[in-house]
């Protein structure tokens, strides 16, 4: 039961969002990654009412964990043979990218997630032994281009939440809870911060260095970043019932011209899985009726 009201308060749709209502969806994103398996215990943590995107061999993870798939993109190269035949029966939407592409699946994936207007974006990762992968999709994650959503991961049993400059988190974490920071794309500045066993109040966190590594929470952090992006990291989040509520003050969402007009879809390769480029000759969009 304790279990269960911790997982209600998680969920990213009961989170606070302060931002524009206009063009606003409460759906979240939510996309399964490649790689290893990630855990069973993530299935709890995932939001309601949720769209959910595969990238390739994600999609045979959610289907393992009874999570059901809405789109799957990707080359396809790494999908079991019967989990691309159960996406096909199942009437998912399927856009077939060429193997020759400029951007690997999960990108395609946040690029789809984008295209659909989502605020939101959950990541869900088991991890796995393709380092390069593993680095590239944590950045494609922090990527400016999602500057005005909110983005968090399950990665493993560890919790990532991504903070961008001028946002403002409140984590109820319990106290004694190891979370490290951790700058990406860049140098950044810690603004304020709370309940913690070491301060780093207007800090500048450098690429490189591991100032960020191993704080500890001794009590609910406030937490804000007032220059850069930051990973805040939760190891083992997903180990015990302890997964709190994160509550975030968001710049305003109408200022990311990649959410609002889809410009950045028409010439960016990267979000070629928008539905709107009809044109795109490189993308096999497979319907439901396929």
């Amino acid at each position: 039961r304790r279990a269960e009201r911790v997982a209600d308060r998680h969920r990213p749709e009961n989170l606070i969002w302060v931002m524009p209502a206009e063009g606003f969806t409460m759906t979240t994103a939510v996309i399964f990654v490649g790689g290893e398996p990630p855990p069973s215990t993530v299935v709890a943590m995932l939001p309601n009412d949720r769209f959910v995107i595969a990238a390739d061999s994600g999609y045979d993870h959610a289907r393992a964990l009874g999570v059901a798939v809405d789109l799957l993109v990707g080359d396809l190269d790494s999908i079991s043979d019967a989990g691309l035949t159960h996406a096909r029966d199942a009437g998912v939407v399927i856009e077939r990218h060429p193997p020759d592409k400029d951007a690997t699946d999960t990108e395609l994936a946040i690029g789809a997630a984008l295209a659909h207007n989502h605020r939101c974006i959950v990541g869900v990762a088991g991890g796995g032994d393709r380092l390069d992968h593993e680095l590239g999709t944590l950045g494609a994650f922090a990527h400016p281009r999602l500057d005005a959503l909110t983005v968090m991961l399950w990665w493993g049993t560890a919790r990532i939440t991504v903070l961008r400059s001028g946002v403002a988190v409140h984590f109820d974490d319990p106290p004694e809870t190891t979370f490290s920071l951790l700058p990406i794309h860049g140098g950044a500045t810690v603004g304020s911060m709370s309940a913690v066993r070491y301060p780093l109040t207007d800090a500048e966190l450098v690429p490189g260095s591991t100032l960020g590594i191993s704080n500890i929470a001794t009590g609910p952090v406030d937490l804000a970043i007032t220059e850069g992006t930051v990973l805040h990291i939760v190891p083992f989040a997903l180990a015990t019932d302890a997964a709190p509520a994160v509550s975030s003050n968001l710049p305003a969402a109408t200022t990311d011209p990649a959410i609002t007009t889809n410009s950045a879809a028409a010439t960016n390769p990267a979000i070629a899985a928008n539905p709107a480029i009809t044109t795109n000759r490189d993308v096999n969009v497979i319907g439901a009726s396929s």
